[in-house]
């Protein structure tokens, strides 16, 4: 009857908008979880050195692809501009204090490795562990002293340094733009280990 082929009618259409519908979801979903797949920011660098006994400031820029639902592989690169360090040189007979003079000292910062955080969500707690190196810019030294060393002789020898990074910190965003905070120990190794407090702030963007 009509009423009978109106009502097929009516249930063929509905189950194929409900089909419609599901390939729909899954494809936004799909495209939404590759839109977070990659994040890059920048932000500005603070580094409390402590072998220099300097308060650094900088910028840098990091990217990150996300390899597992929560875990992304991050890389980031940072220099942070040269501050005046009053260096010292002790007498190398006595170890009586020769002389002082002011030294500019500049760091750059290069580190990679993972990033434990959810996959979902605009409010992201995270933690993370990096390698890479530190590598510190000291301006020449202009005392020409053969009896005296410079307290920051190590530096001087070996300005590239072997780093880790652990640290943590949260991200917030709205959509596809967000702020991220991070609070880490920056370790490196020069004739001994050198614990650093550095904290950076700034935009990130996912997609």
């Amino acid at each position: 009857s009509q009423p009978d082929c109106f009502s097929a009618h009516r249930i063929r259409l509905m189950s194929n908008l409900f089909f419609l519908s599901f390939i729909f979801l899954i494809f936004a979903s799909r495209c939404l979880f590759a839109q977070k797949r990659v994040e890059a920011g920048v932000f500005l660098d603070y580094l409390d050195a402590s072998q220099t006994s300097t308060n650094n400031f900088g910028v840098g820029g990091r990217f990150g692809y996300r390899v597992h639902h929560d875990v992304m592989l991050e890389g980031e690169l940072a220099y942070d501009y040269g501050i005046n360090s009053a260096e010292t040189y002790r007498n190398i007979v006595n170890g009586n204090l020769a002389a002082i003079e002011n030294t500019s000292v500049g760091v750059t910062h290069g580190l990679v490795g993972p990033k434990l955080q959810p996959g979902g969500g605009g409010f992201r707690p995270f933690v993370t562990l990096k390698g890479g190196f530190m590598d510190f810019r000291l301006s020449p030294g202009l005392l020409p002293l053969s009896n005296a060393v410079s307290t920051l002789l190590g530096l001087r020898t070996s300005n590239l340094n072997a780093a880790i990074y652990p640290a943590a910190g949260v991200e917030a965003a709205i959509g596809p733009v967000g702020l991220r905070l991070e609070a880490g120990d920056e370790i490196y190794f020069n004739n001994g280990v050198h614990h650093n407090l550095r904290l950076t702030f700034g935009p990130i963007v996912r997609f």
